[in-house]
């Protein structure tokens, strides 16, 4: 079975960085292939994301501190994170559209997501 598995979350004071890793063995042709987050009690948020052609995008809370890449050759999706805030507390998770006949349109649809990892913890606090 192919399957997303996230790793990298920790404990991290205001002002720290942390790269998340997504192993994505399988998922490297996929559509879509994106970070979202959950935050206790808030419902996902699409955090960042790369499509097919290598295309990026990113929210408007994280553009310029977060960046989003892959490296096929390990099959792993990674997502750095710089001057990370408490407002970044969450638990993250990688997740991939792998439908025929990509659209763009659907990188931004959560419900053409099919495939979720398990998430990891990142949590910004002094």
């Amino acid at each position: 079975d192919v399957q997303l598995v996230e790793s990298g979350g920790s404990l991290v004071h205001p002002g720290g960085s942390l790269r998340l890793s997504c192993a994505a063995s399988g998922f490297m042709g996929s559509c879509c292939l994106s970070w979202y987050r959950q935050a206790p009690g808030k419902e996902h948020e699409l955090v960042s994301g790369i499509r097919w052609d290598d295309t990026t995008w990113y929210s408007d809370s994280v553009r310029g501190r977060f960046t989003i890449s892959r490296d096929a050759a390990e099959d792993t999706l990674y997502l750095q994170m710089n001057s990370l805030t408490p407002l970044d507390t969450a638990m993250y998770y990688c997740a991939a559209v792998r439908l025929p006949d990509c659209s763009p349109l659907w990188c931004s649809d959560r419900s053409k997501y099919g495939d979720w990892g398990q998430g990891t913890q990142v949590t910004v606090s002094s």
